[in-house]
């Protein structure tokens, strides 16, 4: 990480590791945070839960990086920090008013299908700034920024071209509207150092920290 924003002049502070738990168990979280790794993902709510019940308060800052079912998102808002997935205005309103009957405020990302594939979630990329402008504007949400998933392929021109086209889709909706965030959830294991070049702020990061999944 430090070697690919070095190599395009970042501060590799610039970029935060969340280290994906999914399938892997406590054990596994409790040397992460052992070694100083506190931003932790999951992909289901259900696995979510357990382990933010099993971790402990305050240890961890959680991440919701997988699909995300409109009927799971008040379970959702009890125990994630940041939500990635957004990838509907609906499924943006039902956060919205689940935080605010909860007197909160829900930190989301929104989830962009950069490279148009259709077994992908994702906020069509067309249509990608308005959708989000609009979710901006929902009360007791805030968009932190955008996600992506790649093509899982090695052609590199390919996922450059997914990361750069969210990376110009943010900058097109902080053009109108400078209260969403600047990040970036861009890159995995296997292109995290493409993500970064192209300006990644996070990268999700599983089998490279803890090998394949048990289950």
């Amino acid at each position: 990480m430090a070697r690919a924003a070095q190599a395009v002049g970042r501060d590799p502070d610039a970029v935060r590791l969340v280290a994906v738990t999914k399938g892997h168990p406590l054990e596994a979280i409790e040397a992460a945070l052992e070694a100083g790794l506190t931003h932790l993902g999951e992909n289901r709510v259900e696995e979510l839960e357990e382990k933010v019940s099993a971790v402990g308060p305050g240890r961890a800052t959680w991440h919701m990086i997988g699909h995300l079912q409109s009927r799971k998102a008040p379970r959702a808002v009890e125990v994630a920090h940041l939500i990635h997935s957004v990838d509907s205005l609906p499924l943006a309103e039902k956060l919205s008013r689940v935080a605010g009957e909860r007197g909160g405020e829900m930190r989301v990302l929104a989830q962009v299908n950069t490279a148009g594939e259709e077994a992908k979630s994702g906020l069509d990329a067309g249509a990608a700034v308005d959708v989000v402008l609009r979710m901006a504007e929902l009360p007791h949400l805030r968009v932190d920024g955008l996600m992506t998933m790649a093509p899982f392929v090695d052609d590199e021109e390919i996922l450059s071209s997914a990361f750069r086209r969210l990376r110009e889709t943010l900058e097109e909706v902080r053009r109108h509207d400078r209260a969403v965030g600047g990040e970036l959830s861009m890159g995995m294991t296997n292109d995290l150092e493409i993500a970064i070049r192209e300006g990644s702020t996070m990268v999700r990061i599983g089998t490279a920290l803890f090998g394949e999944r048990a289950r």
